[in-house]
């Protein structure tokens, strides 16, 4: 009677939720993971958790390239798994308390298990991505991090994971911007300050920079897909180009498409311009 009136919705076997929190759930792919691992629990699947690319849906965390569909879990060796189930990806691992919190009434690991799950587990680019997003977002800390790897020592993907945490910088402000500190990595270009605010001593400041070569006097700035849908958004790039050029600056656009499809290409770009900017030999300040 109630399923017919809409006042709960059926999740799975012996599963309903308040149809107010399914339809709010509707569009959400945080809420639609919750509700598809709220029915594995109804199912009596206690030792399983929301994990991995589900866990970090609900916490919020960019993840790089096209999310797989279904749900992720964790369980402890030796109970029961959630495996054949369709549409559901099974980790064995242990699950210490500290690991597990609960997100709307739904246990999931916690943001740092997350990181370092998908940090092991995943290419160094994707733990990048996931674990700059998780520290700029401030829902973890380097030291969280750093004691979940020291809980999971031994398990496999443990020397990448201590890698990627390594390299994380919770200043990277976008996967675009984490994507392209990996690339720069990979083409054997220094590492830059990163969100730095620039200028000349005779202007003040000009503007904040996504990346500062301060020592070749070249910034690079890392376009999204909407960054010049406004026409006047353009134009006013294009004057704080010319400020920053005026100062002595060097100024590299790329977009994501430049850092997939053409990794050597914008690489070509930075060290021309550093080669333009230090042989320029202008005193730039910040």
């Amino acid at each position: 009677m109630l399923v017919r009136k809409g006042v709960l919705v059926r999740v799975g076997r012996g599963a309903y939720v308040r149809g107010a929190l399914a339809k709010k759930a509707e569009g959400s792919q945080a809420g639609e993971q919750a509700l598809a691992l709220a029915s594995m629990f109804a199912a009596g699947r206690i030792a399983v958790v929301g994990s991995h690319q589900s866990a970090a849906i609900i916490h919020g965390i960019d993840l790089l390239g096209r999310r797989s569909p279904g749900v992720t879990v964790t369980h402890r060796p030796g109970v029961g798994s959630g495996s054949g189930r369709p549409g559901v990806r099974v980790h064995r691992a242990a699950l210490p308390a500290s690991h597990v919190i609960l997100r709307g009434g739904v246990p999931v690991t916690s943001v740092a298990r997350t990181v370092v799950d998908l940090a092991r587990t995943s290419s160094f680019r994707s733990g990048v991505v996931v674990a700059d997003s998780a520290l700029h977002r401030g829902l973890t800390s380097k030291d969280e991090l750093r004691a979940v790897l020291a809980d999971c020592a031994r398990w496999p993907g443990l020397a990448r994971a201590r890698q990627v945490i390594d390299f994380s910088d919770a200043l990277s402000e976008s996967a675009l911007e984490s994507l392209s500190r990996v690339v720069f990595r990979e083409q054997r270009i220094p590492p830059p300050e990163l969100q730095e605010w620039v200028g000349a001593e005779d202007q003040g400041i000009v503007g904040r920079a996504d990346f500062l070569w301060r020592s070749h006097a070249t910034i690079g700035e890392a376009d999204g897909a909407i960054k010049y849908a406004d026409p006047q958004q353009a134009m006013a790039q294009l004057r704080r180009d010319a400020r920053l050029r005026a100062a002595g600056f060097e100024v590299v656009h790329f977009t994501w498409d430049d850092i997939v499809r053409r990794p050597a290409d914008v690489a070509a770009s930075l060290r021309e311009a550093f080669r333009r900017g230090t042989a320029g030999g202008q005193a730039v300040g910040s």
